[in-house]
């Protein structure tokens, strides 16, 4: 082991220098402090072994000295002295020194001390490589994962938008709105569509942004407005204290704006929140927080609000069930995705994207539009708009296995969708109702009318809504009053 001796006591250097040399060190000796540390610092000593007193640095002010230097975890001090007392053992210690000896050192007990020195300075450095080792493969392990991470993120945001592609002016138009509101959180959005024309892939674009931003860890909560019944809206949108009623969960429940706190929330047919939470949806956005129900203590909210519909909200508010302020409110930035029989040019570059997706999903040969097909689609009026292009497309893919997709390979979806369109009775015929002498209540004529339109439709429910112009969600819940209505 390398050691560097210090001591002013020639004889003394000399016998210990003696010793060490026969027990196979190797030596460096010094007759005084400073000249020991400028040795010291160009060089590694596992072991330094000094006495303590000696005229200018002491063996004290020497430890200390050598304690500030940035490499000293690689050296043990050991000092020694003729003149040993409580005090200059108590101050050495304090002074970071490994061990303490008194003269005459005896020369097992320095043995014994130098022993203890190498096996623990074998272990601080095989220490200091593994930590060294472990840092760099922990940098490189989270690095990897970051990657791996990153392209999780892009394939997982990607795949929840699904396929994207801009093939008119107008959709072009749209995505750059989109691109500008993802930058600015604090913009409530109102997209207005009919059904399929893609107004959920919009509010993604608007909170994942036009690069799909692999680091956003931002939640997207979504909820269908139309699929809850009135009395459920207010505990789904602001959740509710412990006990709060029957059937609550023990600890209460956060609601969607809990869960979409700093990130975005997809009210998608707004049109279907009942008079009365309307007021309080519009407190929440101009307040920025709100109450559980059942709870005292206010919630702070930060949330980017887009808002979806299929029905022209201006109408619903001429018509007195939605509030105009709410409206207004909600329209700072306004988004209207016009059907696909408005963007023809978007028909055949869409449907071949779809055709190349499912044909690569689904492995199959398709790779091209025939000419006579391409006609057909440009000519049909689309009423399920983008999602019924995707659809019939899937299931071509799906059914059949071909290099083009022709004729063949979709008239008769075409032909099922043009059938259930064409059915749709004239609506003088679906109005025409017996007047009873006795009176007729608004209410009654309106359940009438609604079950002559839903026989009209084959009790087709999702016609029958269309027809109606309001939800599925909404009829359900009308033909379920009426029927409790009418049971004994």
């Amino acid at each position: 082991m390398k050691i560097l001796l210090i001591d002013d006591e020639q004889h003394s250097r000399e016998a210990m220098l003696w010793f060490l040399k026969h027990q196979n060190h190797e030596v460096t000796e010094c007759a005084n402090g400073a000249e020991a540390l400028e040795k010291f610092s160009v060089d590694d000593y596992p072991m330094v072994l000094s006495d303590i007193q000696m005229p200018g640095l002491s063996g004290i002010e020497l430890a200390k000295a050598i304690k500030k230097l940035p490499n000293s975890w690689q050296t043990d001090i050991v000092l020694f002295t003729g003149y040993a007392d409580l005090n200059s053992a108590v101050t050495a210690l304090r002074a970071g020194v490994y061990d303490y000896l008194t003269k005459p050192v005896n020369p097992e007990e320095l043995a014994s001390v130098i022993e203890r020195v190498a096996e623990h300075q074998a272990l601080l450095r095989e220490n200091k490589n593994l930590t060294e080792r472990f840092h760099d493969e922990v940098h490189a392990a989270t690095e990897e994962t970051r990657r791996e991470l990153v392209q999780i993120k892009q394939i997982v945001a990607k795949s929840i938008i699904g396929s994207v592609g801009i093939f008119s002016e107008s959709m072009q138009a749209i995505f750059h709105q989109a691109g500008q509101l993802h930058a600015d959180r604090s913009i409530p959005v109102l997209i207005e569509g009919e059904t399929g024309t893609g107004k959920e892939v919009i509010s993604k674009l608007i909170h994942y942004g036009s690069s799909f931003d692999p680091l956003s860890t931002t939640p997207f909560v979504d909820i269908n407005c139309a699929a809850l019944a009135p009395t459920l809206f207010e505990s789904e949108f602001f959740g509710y204290e412990a006990g709060s009623f029957t059937g609550s969960m023990a600890k209460g429940a956060k609601g969607k704006f809990d869960l979409a706190h700093n990130g975005t929330l997809l009210l998608d047919e707004i049109g279907e929140i009942p008079s009365d939470l309307q007021g309080k949806l519009l407190r929440v956005l101009q307040e920025k927080e709100f109450y559980r129900v059942g709870g005292l203590k206010k919630i702070k909210t930060n949330i980017r609000l887009i808002c979806a519909t299929n029905i022209p909200l201006e109408q619903s508010v001429e018509q007195g069930t939605f509030r105009k302020d709410l409206y207004f409110r909600l329209k700072v930035a306004h988004i209207v995705i016009p059907p696909l029989r408005k963007r023809k040019e978007e028909i055949l570059p869409m449907a071949t994207m779809f055709l190349q997706e499912f044909s690569r999903h689904k492995k199959k040969q398709f790779a091209t539009i025939a000419p006579q097909t391409a006609r057909i689609l440009e000519e049909y009026n689309w009423p399920g708009n983008v999602r019924e292009l995707r659809n019939i497309i899937e299931y071509a893919t799906f059914a059949y296995n071909d290099k083009e997709l022709k004729p063949k390979h979709i008239l008769g979806l075409l032909q099922q969708k043009h059938e259930q369109t064409s059915s749709q009775p004239d609506r003088r015929n679906v109005l025409e109702l017996p007047i009873p002498d006795q009176g007729y209540p608004l209410k009654k004529y309106t359940e009438d009318v609604i079950r002559k339109i839903l026989e009209a439709h084959n009790n087709n429910q999702s016609a029958t809504a269309n027809f109606l112009g309001i939800s599925r969600r909404a009829l359900s819940y009308r033909l379920e009053e009426m029927r409790n209505k009418n049971e004994p």
